[in-house]
């Protein structure tokens, strides 16, 4: 590192320094330096997996849909069939222990009463239900 203190020259004016300073220069590459030895090791580590060969396996068999529909009348239908809230929740007793659970598709109408189709969502997910999909619920956004 080299310093001036002085003008040398008769003009008055600074002279003009020629020499680099290499300090950050060096402070750099060493930065550098010490990431790349840092890095190196990591990336020559590698993890043994034994992955498994061939094609996975497929689902033969799909769930059943039970569809469920709440009409403007609040009346409850069952795979099309009109049933009570007795007869319904004995219809989600016998399909809750199947294997693979069926999906249940509740489709209520606009103008039917909002305690209905509570009733029924919560006795499908009491019953233990827990692919239920709600249809239609686009016809409920403004």
């Amino acid at each position: 590192m080299g310093m001036r203190l002085g003008n040398t020259s008769d003009s008055g004016e600074p002279e003009v320094m020629m020499e680099i300073n290499t300090t950050p220069l060096i402070d750099v590459m060493l930065v550098l330096l010490v990431m790349l030895i840092i890095t190196i090791p990591i990336q020559l580590h590698s993890v043994e997996l034994a992955l498994p060969v061939g094609a996975p396996p497929s689902t033969l068999v799909k769930p059943e849909k039970i569809q469920i529909d709440i009409d403007a009348q609040s009346m409850v239908y069952w795979q099309g069939l009109p049933v009570s809230a007795a007869g319904l929740d004995e219809n989600m007793k016998a399909i809750a222990p199947q294997t693979p659970q069926p999906e249940v598709h509740i489709r209520p109408d606009k103008a039917s009463q909002y305690a209905v189709f509570a009733n029924v969502l919560s006795s499908s997910k009491r019953l233990g239900l827990n692919k239920i999909a709600v249809i239609g619920a686009e016809q409920f956004v403004q």
